[in-house]
């Protein structure tokens, strides 16, 4: 794929975005420039509109937003989710409402999705060798983005099946985006339904590779271990920041082994220099691989995740990788 390719399409992606929103606030958008750098535009019934780019927000006019305008954005876009978001068909974009108590939209961020290339050059070793990967991080710091290209690389070589709950990772409409190769792609009905869809698609479609974003609830942490006692490799992505946050919420701690209460023998205790109750790992890990990303160039990595979640219970120091792309 040449450099202008995806250029040209995150431009075209782009235009589409910024053709259902009010005509004066397109124009000021085009006026600033920094395209490239927009992260989303937030328009809130009664204030404002706002641009968010990559190094700060800059007010777009001084007019308040009205509700003709909120109506003509979700006009232009059709239905909203259950999750209330929506997006553009064949794009990354996603527009997210906010509503009333009238379930009446009053508020809209329209956030820009973009393929980005070259961003798992730095974990390709991990990724190819067939380990179960879950990468970690704040909103916005690029674990989707990440994802979506691990799928497209892996799909050269395996059959990868995503289960895309929002739509984030293929685009919306039928027809999955470019950015994600060779890989197919399974929508899902409602996000509560996302853990039967995860079932679905290794039962029905013999994936080699299931890429799932947005691990949220018990049920879905319990389906990835189904998956992953399959022998299907699985990449996804996970609420929290941490292997440390991530042990401690009861919901997902399971995607890591899970932690439990045992007591030990008076000999085991003198023996660990601990007390008689202590706090174990309870099972193997779902997930060989646990990846932290700080920001878009730097990550650290447990390479083993039942090694990082044992120490971390006994207070002994993590073995983790530090890595980091020059920007």
């Amino acid at each position: 794929m040449s450099d202008t390719q995806p250029n040209n399409q995150a431009n075209q992606d782009l235009q589409l975005l910024l053709a259902i929103l009010p005509e004066d606030v397109r124009e000021r958008l085009g006026a600033h420039g920094q395209e490239d750098n927009l992260l989303e535009v937030v328009m809130d019934l009664g204030r404002r509109p706002t641009a968010r780019y990559t190094d700060g927000e800059i007010t777009l006019r001084e007019e308040e937003v009205s509700q003709n305008e909120i109506d003509q954005v979700v006009n232009g876009i059709g239905d909203f989710d259950d999750d209330n978001r929506a997006g553009i068909a064949r794009t990354l974009h996603r527009i997210s409402g906010i509503r009333n108590r009238r379930a009446q939209v009053v508020g809209l961020t329209c956030r820009v999705g973009r393929a980005v290339y070259g961003t798992v050059d730095i974990i390709q070793d991990i990724i190819e060798d067939g380990y179960s990967v879950l990468l970690l991080g704040r909103p916005g710091v690029g674990k989707t983005t990440m994802l979506r290209e691990m799928a497209r690389i892996l799909a050269e070589k395996k059959r990868v099946v995503i289960v895309d709950t929002s739509n984030e990772i293929g685009g919306d409409g039928d027809i999955p985006h470019r950015a994600v190769g060779r890989a197919r792609r399974m929508q899902v009905p409602r996000p509560s339904h996302q853990h039967e869809t995860m079932i679905e698609a290794v039962e029905n479609h013999n994936p080699e590779v299931i890429v799932i974003d947005e691990i949220g609830r018990e049920r879905e942490a319990a389906a990835a271990r189904t998956i992953n006692e399959r022998g299907v490799q699985l990449i996804g992505t996970a609420h929290g920041n941490s292997l440390e946050n991530l042990l401690l919420n009861p919901t997902l701690s399971d995607l890591v082994g899970g932690i439990e209460s045992v007591t030990l023998s008076d000999e085991e205790a003198r023996r660990r220099g601990t007390q008689k109750t202590v706090l174990e790992r309870r099972s193997p890990p779902t997930f060989d691989v646990l990846i932290e990303l700080q920001d878009r160039n730097s990550l650290i990595v447990h390479p083993d995740v039942t090694f990082s979640v044992d120490a971390m219970l006994r207070g002994q120091p993590l073995e983790v990788e530090q890595r980091s792309r020059d920007e």
